[in-house]
């Protein structure tokens, strides 16, 4: 049987190099030092350091050693290397797919030499900057584009970079916030993609250097906070092995329960003592429509309601509903006619965030953001970076928070956020302070009414809708959606966002009241097909009248996914449909961020297969709000619950155009039904979860 140090060999045996995707990849004389970039982003306000170089290291059964030269002199550093790359699962299958990139944080720093090395360590060789920047410049010229003012995006863990040739030809790489805003993205490709095509190239490289060592670390000349100062590279399995310097402490308030508590207590009573002061007509009008509704739905509920006992009929094979009626029956519901425009389906937060930097990056004029959520995790602060930097560049940025929901959020860690990671304590201040960033947020008096929608508008010309918020979970972990949407329907939403802006600021009511009454700027260009906005304000349930009735009126099927499927008067809608002959299925997520909606998500699952509705589980937490009806499409912000139907304030966007009917099934609904488990048993139920289920009704 193998020693831990002889199994430790042979996986560090293992190693290849992987590229790093660093602005100190260019020589010193492309970029300035104090100009780079550390490879992971920046979280810390401090200074860009000096590059550290490697002087000796060695590498024992779980712990690695790595002392370097900085501009303070000789530091001796390490950590545990055995917590971060998993040695069995290597053993087993050496040639198993490449699942890096690994990152070993540096521990540690002392002044004085290590007390005890192990015995009999790995002594790689040493190899300073200059033969890591050669290397890269070899790799990058095979796989960059060769079209002027264009690049790609490699995914990097957890970091999104772009890589280009700049005016004068020379490589560079950026953080894709700080992409050049006159540049184009022509590929995007992950690190795995990247690694592979590295490899045949290492060999090759050290060869013609003259270098037969097998095991060797290159000093990258990565600096500051969070960068990748340091590579372990062996020669024959595709592993890649990063050392991070760990950043300083955060200079300010940092973010803990007791300033979540705080400013919680003081939005809520600006929210009501501030809001009957600036917004007494609608503070009054949602405390009325929420009492009258409650009230309503206990007197009459409708989960009471008993449906026909007749056995449940096969799936009809006629015809769907009649479209052009339809349609003529939502300009009915809504008291218009729809608008126009284009759809692009931004799937997951890889796909929507590249997009949405992007255009950040490359606006010239503004940029409007309205989101429930604006989160103080790392991701979210990076996109608060570049709109700190788009913002001093110039650009107009307008970002409007629902206030509880941003701060209830920044309480809750998610739980792949970097270890050691300090949160701003106020995302408001963090946005503001030091920055022309123009930050509102919205009022939640009688903590019920929420403005839940997500829009970001570019330039007046492009526009977002969705249900993603800013956060971490929703770029790496979670199934979501996205639109990109231009036309005249960008218009439409511009409007909304300026009467939402005006009616959050110090005028309240008032300020809602004369930007109603300006003209509608139409800015956009006029393209596309027939596209419908729908909203849930105090007093108007569009979403939920109109989805509603696409329900009465299908004939053939009904496809849902939501992530909070808790409104009794839809679920027994469905059921009424099914009974009709429609064929209804509804996706909802395995895992969700909220406990009693799991309940109650369990529990209506179990009414809907008592009633014939398909049931699928997604595996993981989905956050898709979309659903189709006999070929009309109605998707956006909005759950399936009371709040999102009747008391927040939701925006979602409907269309029959058979285009964007046809790319939702081939992008969402027939991957996500593939993926899904069909469920076949109900749920085991308690007399406690009924109680949740009411209770998440009117709470969450």
């Amino acid at each position: 049987m193998k020693s831990r140090h002889q199994r430790l060999a042979l996986i560090l045996q293992s190693v290849l190099v992987v590229l790093l995707a660093s602005a100190c990849a260019s020589t010193p004389d492309k970029i300035p030092v104090n100009d780079l970039r550390t490879l992971p982003g920046y979280f810390a306000e401090e200074p860009v350091a000096t590059p550290l170089v490697a002087i000796e290291a060695f590498i024992g059964p779980t712990e690695f050693y790595l002392s370097y030269r900085s501009e303070d002199g000789v530091v001796y550093s390490g950590g545990n290397w055995s917590q971060h790359v998993d040695l069995a699962l290597l053993e087993q299958d050496p040639d198993s797919t490449y699942t890096g990139p690994f990152i070993l944080p540096l521990e540690y720093h002392q002044r004085s030499p290590w007390s005890e090395l192990p015995e009999s360590p790995i002594v790689p060789r040493i190899l300073g900057s200059k033969y890591w920047n050669r290397f890269i410049d070899t790799v990058f010229e095979s796989v960059l584009p060769k079209a002027a003012m264009t690049g790609i995006v490699m995914h990097f863990g957890e970091d999104d970079y772009f890589l280009f040739y700049n005016d004068i030809n020379n490589f560079e790489s950026r953080l894709l916030t700080d992409k050049p805003k006159n540049y184009l993205v022509a590929e995007t490709i992950d690190f795995t993609e990247f690694n592979r095509r590295a490899q045949p190239l290492m060999d090759d490289f050290l060869r013609e250097e003259g270098i037969d060592e097998r095991r060797v670390v290159f000093s990258t000349g990565d600096a500051g906070a969070y960068s990748l100062p340091f590579v372990y590279v062996d020669r024959e399995l595709p592993l890649g092995i990063f050392v991070r310097y760990s950043p300083a402490p955060r200079k300010g308030p940092v973010a803990s329960k007791r300033s979540q508590m705080a400013q919680s207590a003081g939005h809520l009573a600006q929210s009501h003592l501030g809001g009957l002061f600036s917004r007494p007509v609608s503070s009054v009008f949602r405390l009325l429509f929420v009492a009258k509704d409650a009230a309503v739905e206990t007197i009459r509920p409708t989960w009471l309601v008993a449906l026909e006992s007749d056995p449940i009929p096969a799936i009809n094979d006629g015809p769907g509903m009649d479209l052009d009626a339809w349609e003529t029956r939502l300009d009915q519901i809504t008291g218009r006619g729809p608008s126009r425009g284009t759809i692009e389906y931004l799937v997951d937060g890889e796909e929507f965030f590249i997009r949405f930097i992007d255009a950040i990056s490359t606006a010239t004029a503004s940029v409007d953001i309205r989101t429930y959520i604006f989160d103080n995790d790392d991701f979210a602060e990076k996109v608060g970076r570049l709109l700190r930097r788009r913002a001093d560049e110039g650009v107009d940025i307008r970002v409007l928070l629902d206030g509880l929901g941003t701060i209830v959020a920044t309480g809750a860690d998610d739980v792949s956020m970097p270890e050691k990671y300090e949160a701003p304590e106020s995302v408001r201040r963090f946005l503001e302070e030091g920055s022309r960033v123009n930050v509102r947020q919205s009022r939640n008096p009688w903590l019920v009414a929420g403005d839940h929608v997500k829009t970001t508008i570019i330039d007046g010309q492009v526009a977002f809708a969705g249900g993603m918020n800013i956060g971490r979970e929703y770029r790496y972990v979670w199934h979501d959606l996205m639109m990109e949407l231009r036309g005249p329907i960008v218009d439409e939403l511009n409007n909304e966002f300026n009467k939402a802006w005006a009616h959050a600021g110090f005028m309240g009511d008032a300020g809602y009241v004369l930007q109603r009454l300006k003209p509608n700027p139409r800015e956009a260009e006029d393209v596309g097909n027939p596209l419908r906005v729908l909203h849930t304000r105090p007093g108007s349930a569009e979403i939920f009248n109109a989805q509603r009735a696409a329900i009465r009126n299908a004939r053939k099927y009904i496809y849902v996914q939501n992530a909070y499927l808790t409104d009794d008067a839809m679920l027994y809608e469905l059921a009424k449909a099914r009974r009709r002959g429609v064929d209804v299925r509804v996706i909802l997520p395995l895992i969700g961020n909220h406990g009693p909606i799991n309940k109650s998500n369990a529990l209506a699952a179990n009414a809907m297969l008592e009633h014939g509705i398909r049931v699928f589980v997604y595996p993981g937490m989905s956050h898709v709000k979309a659903a189709v009806f006999d070929g009309w499409v109605c998707l956006g912000s909005a759950n399936w619950d009371k709040l999102s139907f009747r008391t927040n304030k939701e925006l979602n966007i409907a269309t029959s155009h058979p285009d964007y009917v046809e790319k939702l099934f081939e992008r969402i609904f027939d991957p996500d039904f593939e993926k899904s488990v069909e469920l076949t048993e109900p749920f085991p139920a308690r007399w406690s979860d009924h109680l949740v289920e009411i209770i998440a009704d009117y709470v969450l």
